[in-house]
């Protein structure tokens, strides 16, 4: 039986493809489990530095698997979901997706809990809650007012209107729109460039931007006292004595 989630490891990358092409890569309880399983072993093993979630075929996601998710709410059964969002949003390591076609529902919440977000040029963003009689998850109803605001955010999620790559990096909701056939080298390109980095400086970065003070004063005290400790840390160190010596800095030693 083919697997629905294909995890494989390359450099300190752990690549998760939601691999259920005949059914769009609709999300079973299965699937999410499977990539929360990924997601909290990037983070528990030192060897790997970064997440990176795409998707098979012409689809990132359709979303939830309707039969799925209609048989969990006959039952008052536990959300497919459960596990899966409060791993996601509390990765400690970077996570970065590569947007392949259509990503519905989840497929696009899921997607704000990401720190960097590559779309193929077929990429298109839809979030049809309100037409389903449901409402947002992922704390979409938070995040994206916070980040697009309230207007743009009241019309993906109020209306459903659909989001295309091209406005969607305009808005600032992805980083880059690239060719589909350059996708994934893109997306690995990118991935690598962060395995490269001091991991421990990457993961505190990702902490601040995330979980961070959220006024200006606690966050300037929070992050002179990171500062302060990193300046005498063993990564610091490698990058400086790299510098004076003329010479690629080597973070691979450290977890």
């Amino acid at each position: 039986m083919t697997a629905t989630v294909v995890i494989t490891r390359t450099d300190g990358v752990l690549e998760i493809r939601l691999n259920r092409p005949e059914k769009k890569n609709a999300l079973t309880r299965a699937m999410y489990d499977a990539m929360a399983d990924a997601f909290r072993q990037v983070d528990a093993d030192p060897t790997l530095r970064v997440a990176l979630l795409t998707g098979t075929g012409d689809t990132f996601t359709s979303g939830n698997d309707i039969a799925d998710f209609q048989a969990r709410a006959a039952g008052n059964r536990e959300a497919s979901a459960s596990r899966f969002l409060p791993t996601i949003s509390s990765m400690q390591k970077p996570l970065i997706a590569a947007v392949n076609g259509a990503a519905i529902g989840v497929g696009t919440t899921m997607l704000m809990h990401c720190d960097l977000i590559v779309a193929a040029r077929s990429a298109r963003f839809v979030m049809p809650f309100t037409s389903l009689g449901l409402v947002p998850e992922a704390a979409s109803s938070l995040l994206f007012p916070r980040l697009l605001g309230h207007q743009r955010a009241s019309a993906l999620l109020l209306l459903g209107e659909p989001l295309d790559a091209a406005t969607a990096h305009e808005w600032g909701f992805v980083n880059r729109v690239v060719d589909d056939t350059a996708l994934m080298e893109t997306a690995h390109e990118i991935a690598q460039r962060l395995a490269a980095l001091p991991p421990q400086a990457v993961r505190l970065t990702k902490r601040l931007i995330r979980h961070g003070a959220s006024d200006v004063a606690g966050r300037i005290d929070e992050e002179l006292a990171l500062f302060r400790e990193r300046l005498g840390s063993p990564e610091a160190a490698e990058a400086f004595k790299a510098f004076l010596e003329k010479r690629r800095p080597d973070f691979s030693q450290f977890a």
